[in-house]
């Protein structure tokens, strides 16, 4: 499968979504990770998972499906930490704290509650993460994962692991719509990360992974144009 190839993967979950009348705010899904109907489901499904259960620091995705499985971590007294929009600051994590939110929780789990609550930290700050959850178009049950196209979420997790953040065991989860569990074959580059979990608001599904995590951060794709945008991942160069 080419990039078009997963370009038109994309524009056929998302119209698949849409016309089902499965998403929701905001719309249209194009360009999106997806929102779905039944996405508290999957955040209740996927907070009965042992490795849930284990976790005390999530890295999770800012995107709206997975609002409620931020707010399930810090309900159950979890960090949450989010990267800022493309990396673009130094501080590009967004630490969110339960005890030292208050009342605020629900609002906290929001985008630009979590922006305005939340304490921007640097990637060091990031501690050990015990579970990373990720935002997703298409997944397959081999793992191979399809976001919505700007590389972001991969880069993130080539960042904390270059910092020891993520270890090479740390599980990685997405919440989805069962339709938007495909059976193409998804090619995976070097830079993408699998998933191990695939959690939808009728099953879990435990990936059959065969794909190699990245182990750091592949210089070599990244322009000087784009180091320029992310301090922090510049200054690791340095």
């Amino acid at each position: 499968m080419t990039d078009a190839g997963k370009q038109a993967l994309r524009a056929r979950v998302w119209a698949r979504l849409e016309a089902r009348g499965v998403g929701r705010f905001p719309l249209p899904l194009a360009d999106r990770i997806p929102n779905f109907a039944g996405a508290e489901a999957a955040a209740e499904r996927a907070a009965a998972l042992p490795e849930w259960r284990r976790a005390r620091r999530l890295k999770c995705n800012p995107d709206a499906p997975q609002r409620p499985v931020r707010l399930r971590a810090l309900q159950a007294g979890k960090r949450v930490f989010m990267a800022v929009p493309r990396l673009a600051r130094a501080e590009c994590f967004l630490r969110l704290d339960p005890a030292r939110l208050g009342g605020r929780l629900a609002r906290a789990a929001t985008i630009g509650g979590a922006s305005s609550l939340g304490v921007a930290v640097a990637p060091r700050a990031l501690g050990r993460i015990d579970l990373i959850v990720v935002g997703s178009v298409a997944v397959n049950a081999r793992g191979a994962r399809v976001g919505k196209g700007g590389g972001y979420s991969d880069l993130e997790f080539a960042l904390a692991r270059r910092l020891g953040a993520v270890r090479p065991g740390t599980p990685v989860l997405t919440t989805v719509h069962e339709l938007q569990v495909v059976d193409d074959d998804i090619p995976m580059t070097p830079h993408d990360v699998p998933v191990d979990i695939i959690v939808t608001p009728e099953r879990v599904i435990r990936a059959r992974r065969r794909h190699p995590r990245p182990a750091g951060i592949r210089w070599d794709e990244l322009t000087d144009e784009q180091l320029a945008a992310m301090p922090a991942i510049a200054r690791l160069r340095r």
